[in-house]
C-alpha cells in the first residue's frame, strides 16, 4: 500500500498537480489580462481621446488565444490526456466537420464581428437605432455579440450576425452633428410672427445651439435658426424650428430646455397653444 502511495505521489500526483497549477495560472493571467486591458482601454478612450472599439474586440479575443494555449498546456502535461487529445488529433478532420455544423452560428458571429471592427458602420459609444424600436449606445463587441445600453440603462444583446444585416440609425457616425426639429401646433388666429420670432430667439440663444450656415448663407444674412409654417389643418398651425447641436444627446438637452423656455413664454405673450382634443372632439361631432 505504502508503495502504491509513494509511486502515486511520485508520478501521479506531481503531473495532475502541474495540470491544476497550469489550469488555474491560465485563469489567473486570463483574467488579469482582461482587467489590465479593460483599464488601458478606459484611460486612453478618457485622456488620448481614442476609438475603443478595436481594443474592445483585441482584448476579448487575446484573452480566448490565453485561455486556449492554457488549456491545451494543461492536457498536454499529463501523459494520459496527451494520448487521449492524440487520438482526437488523429480523428481531427471528422471531428472538424462535425464542429463546424454545430458551430456554425457561432463562427458567422465571430466573423461578422470582424467585419464590424473593419469596416466601423458603429464603433463604442455610438448612439444606434434599430428596428425603430430599440435605441442606445454601444457599449461592447464581443467575438458573438454586440452589447447595447438603453436608455433605460438596460442591456441589449444583439447577436453580430444581425447587427451586420440590419439597417441601422447611427447618430455618430462620421459627423456627430445633428439637426434637431422642434415642433409647435398653436391655435388659429396666433400672431404667427411673434410666435416665430420668440421661438427663433430662444432657440439661437440656447448655449447649445450651433451656427450651421455657410459662408453663402452668412453673406446673404440668413437666419441662424430657420422657423417656418410646416402644416396647417382643422386643429391649428404646426410651425417648426431646425436647430444643429454638436450630437443627439445635446440636442435631446436642447429640445428639453426650450420647450420649457418657450411654453413659459407663450404663457407671458398670450400665446395659445393648440387645444388638440377639444378640436378632435369637436370635429367627430361635425361628422
Amino acid at each position: 500500500m505504502l508503495d502504491w502511495l509513494n509511486h502515486f505521489y511520485e508520478h501521479k500526483f506531481s503531473e495532475y498537480a502541474e495540470f491544476i497549477g497550469i489550469l488555474l495560472g491560465t485563469f489567473v493571467v486570463g483574467y488579469s489580462f482582461s482587467k489590465i486591458f479593460r483599464r488601458f482601454i478606459l484611460k486612453s478612450t478618457v485622456i488620448m481621446q481614442n476609438d475603443p472599439t478595436n481594443y474592445q474586440f483585441l482584448r476579448h479575443f487575446l484573452a480566448a488565444v490565453i485561455y486556449i494555449v492554457g488549456i491545451s498546456l494543461a492536457i498536454y502535461s499529463v501523459p494520459s490526456m496527451r494520448t487521449i487529445a492524440n487520438s482526437m488529433l488523429a480523428g481531427a478532420g471528422i471531428l472538424a466537420v462535425a464542429v463546424g455544423f454545430a458551430s456554425q452560428q457561432t463562427l458567422s458571429n465571430i466573423i461578422s464581428g470582424i467585419f464590424i471592427v473593419i469596416f466601423k458602420p458603429f464603433r463604442v459609444n455610438d448612439r444606434l437605432k434599430i428596428r425603430d424600436t430599440l435605441n442606445g449606445i454601444v457599449e461592447d463587441i464581443t467575438l458573438r455579440h454586440t452589447v447595447i445600453r438603453d436608455f433605460e440603462n438596460r442591456r441589449i444583446i444583439v447577436p453580430n450576425t444581425l447587427m451586420g444585416n440590419e439597417i441601422i440609425i447611427n447618430s455618430d457616425f462620421e459627423d456627430d452633428r445633428i439637426c434637431n426639429w422642434l415642433e409647435i401646433q398653436l391655435e388659429h388666429g396666433t400672431d404667427i410672427n411673434h410666435a416665430k420670432d420668440i421661438l427663433e430667439k430662444a432657440a439661437v440663444a440656447h448655449p447649445l445651439a450651433l451656427d450651421n450656415r455657410t459662408d453663402e448663407e452668412m453673406d446673404e444674412s440668413s437666419p441662424t435658426v430657420k422657423v417656418r409654417i410646416v402644416q396647417i389643418n382643422p386643429v391649428g398651425i404646426s410651425i417648426r424650428a431646425w436647430i444643429w447641436t454638436a450630437n443627439s444627446a445635446k440636442g435631446f438637452e436642447l429640445k428639453c430646455d426650450l420647450y420649457e423656455i418657450i411654453y413659459k413664454k407663450f404663457n407671458e405673450e398670450g400665446i395659445s397653444f393648440s387645444k388638440l382634443n377639444q378640436s378632435l372632439n369637436a370635429l367627430k361631432e361635425n361628422t
